[in-house]
């Protein structure tokens, strides 16, 4: 398809979470799953695999010295709730990135296929681009719950590449 290896160029590389939105019907104000400031990393290798992870920015910690698998279960809930991820491979078609998921912390989706609209906005750009730190990518999926449909809205920015920007690097002294 014309255009597909710009878009596939254009996904690849790293991306943080600027937020995300829930909306259902039109009744409803949008719902943020994690709050207003969201973390998350989402991945795109140029052989196709992919990686989405998805946290609040106040999950809270575990205690110090205990393993997780000894830990009270309310704890562990607290965890799975406040964190969300899964991986696996991508492909584009059109104006879709489809994520087949291999692994998840929730097995229901394993198996599935994720289908997201994508739309970029700032510059074109390549994850070697000196503008790459500024172009957004919006991907937007419908999860069905019996009649009802929920419109997910992530707003995505591309990571920056400290290797490009050397003001972002830690000035390092030798004494």
């Amino acid at each position: 398809m014309p255009g597909e290896t710009t878009t596939k160029e254009q996904l690849i590389g790293a991306w943080q979470l600027i937020s995300w939105q829930i909306h259902g019907d039109d009744t409803m104000p949008a719902n943020e799953p994690f709050g207003p400031q969201p973390k998350g990393l989402l991945q795109y290798t140029t052989d196709g695999w992919m990686s989405a992870a998805v946290c609040s920015a106040q999950r809270p910690s575990h205690p110090a010295g205990i393993s997780p698998r000894r830990m009270d279960p309310d704890v562990l809930v607290s965890s799975y709730r406040s964190y969300f991820h899964y991986a696996g491979r991508w492909r584009v078609e059109g104006d879709h990135v489809i994520h087949s998921v291999l692994l998840s912390l929730n097995p229901a989706i394993v198996g599935s296929e994720q289908v997201r609209h994508m739309a970029f906005t700032g510059p074109v750009s390549t994850p070697v681009s000196t503008l790459a730190a500024r172009q957004t990518l919006t991907l937007t999926g419908i999860e069905a719950l019996g009649q009802q449909q929920r419109r997910h809205v992530l707003l995505w920015q591309r990571a920056s590449n400290p290797d490009l920007n050397p003001a972002s690097k830690p000035e390092i002294t030798m004494e």
